[in-house]
């Protein structure tokens, strides 16, 4: 991966209709019709939640091919409670032993996207 990895977004003039661009992908940000939206997206917070969920999974996809683990699919369930704890469910398709699930418990908390969220990341905001 690039060590300079950037997002760029760019509100329009639709309400909260926000567009924006990942390397070669693109996709929209909006906020419900009970916000103020259109819903013609996920909000942010729903883009937060998937990029943990996603970045998790395949932390762990990762971690199982070079420990030679088969564990079929991975699914990460994120959710914010009222408590604006995240809340992450892991479950495996293929058995793991309880030592597999100690150790792929402890290496689901070394993505670099919950290491974000978790506040080991620095931003450095301007405005220009």
């Amino acid at each position: 991966m690039d060590k300079n990895v950037t997002s760029t977004v760019v509100l329009t003039d639709k309400n909260y209709l926000a567009e924006a661009k990942m390397r070669n992908h693109f996709a929209v940000i909006d906020e419900p019709v009970a916000s103020g939206g259109d819903d013609s997206g996920p909000t942010p917070v729903e883009y937060l939640l998937t990029a943990i969920g996603g970045c998790v999974s395949i932390t762990l996809r990762m971690y199982a091919k070079r420990k030679g683990w088969d564990l079929g699919k991975i699914t990460v369930n994120v959710t914010q409670n009222e408590q604006k704890e995240l809340i992450e469910e892991i479950s495996f398709e293929k058995e793991v032993t309880e030592e597999q699930r100690k150790r792929l418990h402890v290496i689901a908390g070394k993505c670099p996207v919950a290491k974000m969220v978790k506040g080991e990341t620095a931003i450095v905001t301007s405005i220009q």
